[in-house]
């Protein structure tokens, strides 16, 4: 009962710290706020609904149970999940500890219809499941990374035109931009489809047009104003439950097609942004090195609180990596099993981690020393003015 008491009061305290520091009133009722805000671009990693409100099939969608089924309490909104919100996990995202640590709200989704620029003025969230840097990864299922630059750059003009262009100029100069894209660019051309532009290219070169894709919504983003960015290498979604069960020969292997492109991905991202440094006057950014530290949880699991690093929570098959959770595959109704206790687990689904696993993740891109996310860290960013 004590303890109860004393965190409805340390909530109750953050709030109150919260609207007295980072907010101010201003005229028309507008609210604007003081802290940085936080714009998402990306995929399932950091999508938080965005897929909920397109003509996409059910497997790019997890507004249905079991998703969303752990408790989530972001501090500032005091509201809890308990029922799925798009969020390809149980609970919370990387994005959500993060906006929390640098206490802001929860950031929306863009295509959430409930959205006014008061909560843009926070930051958007313009991620969405299964996106990739191509155009041709998942056509027309998902929203490319080119058409959330799109989405950004009409946020950024509602901005200018509600607020202002000076006070929308200092939102966007201040932001922080965090990014996790490009997995899906390799996985879809061997596992889903014939792409014509991997079946033209050398495993090299599709990279180099990966990364270019990239590096071009970067450079557009800097132009609007953008000055703070923040990227996850790819993780090693290879090794994932759905991966691990590719071959039927070697079940419990990772897949070493996607290995290769991963690795060579991750190797030329950082000489991309130091490129970008050194170019772009005032360009500043953090890397996380995501792909070492989801390696970590899967070989040392116990070590980071884990009984189960390699075996999803939610599926079936072989290490419940048949992605069937939540019953719905390709439109297809479909039986599933689901662990007892989530926290046990590193994946919640086939791909996708859990709410413990997001938090741990979290903490080393807003914090973590320099050989784990750098030059910056999110906190140093923020606090840049």
């Amino acid at each position: 009962m004590e303890n109860s008491r004393s965190v409805s009061i340390l909530f109750f305290v953050h709030t109150v710290v919260l609207s007295i520091v980072s907010i101010n009133c201003k005229d028309n009722n507008n609210l604007v706020t003081n802290q940085a805000a936080l714009f998402v671009f990306g995929d399932s990693l950091f999508d938080a609904g965005n897929n909920n409100y397109i003509d996409t099939f059910s497997r790019f969608k997890s507004n249905i149970w079991p998703y969303g089924q752990t408790s989530g309490l972001p501090v500032i909104t005091q509201t809890t999940f308990k029922s799925p919100t798009g969020r390809i996990s149980d609970g919370r995202l990387i994005p959500d500890f993060i906006a929390e640590y640098a206490w802001l709200p929860l950031i929306p989704p863009n295509l959430q219809p409930s959205n006014g620029h008061n909560q843009f003025t926070f930051g958007v969230n313009f991620a969405s499941g299964g996106a990739g840097a191509l155009v041709e990864t998942f056509p027309g299922m998902v929203i490319s990374l080119g058409a959330q630059l799109n989405n950004f750059k009409n946020v950024e003009k509602r901005l200018r035109s509600e607020l202002g262009d000076s006070e929308a100029k200092r939102i966007i100069s201040r932001a922080v931009y965090l990014f996790h894209i490009g997995g899906n660019d390799y996985v879809y051309p061997i596992l889903f489809a014939n792409s014509s532009t991997f079946k033209s290219s050398s495993k090299e070169k599709f990279s180099d047009f990966v990364l270019g894709n990239i590096t071009a919504v970067i450079e557009e983003v800097y132009k609007v104003g953008g000055r703070k960015f923040g990227f996850l290498n790819i993780g090693a979604y290879d090794c994932a439950p759905a991966s691990l069960i590719i071959d039927r020969t070697k079940i419990g292997s990772c897949f070493k097609p996607i290995t290769d492109l991963i690795n060579m991905h991750n190797k030329k991202l950082p000489n991309v942004l130091e490129r970008l440094e050194s170019d772009l006057s005032g360009f500043k950014y953090a890397l996380h090195d995501y792909h070492t530290s989801l390696s970590e949880r899967i070989n040392n699991r116990l070590k980071y609180g884990f009984k189960e690093g390699k075996k999803a929570c939610c599926g079936t098959g072989p290490l419940r990596g048949i992605n069937t959770c939540g019953g719905r595959v390709w439109g297809l109704s479909q039986r599933y099993e689901l662990c007892e206790n989530v926290t046990e687990y590193l994946f919640f689904d086939s791909f996708h981690l859990t709410e413990k696993a997001h938090r741990q993740i979290a903490e080393l891109i807003w914090s973590g020393p320099s050989n784990v996310t750098g030059p910056y860290n999110l906190k140093a960013l923020f606090e840049l003015k």
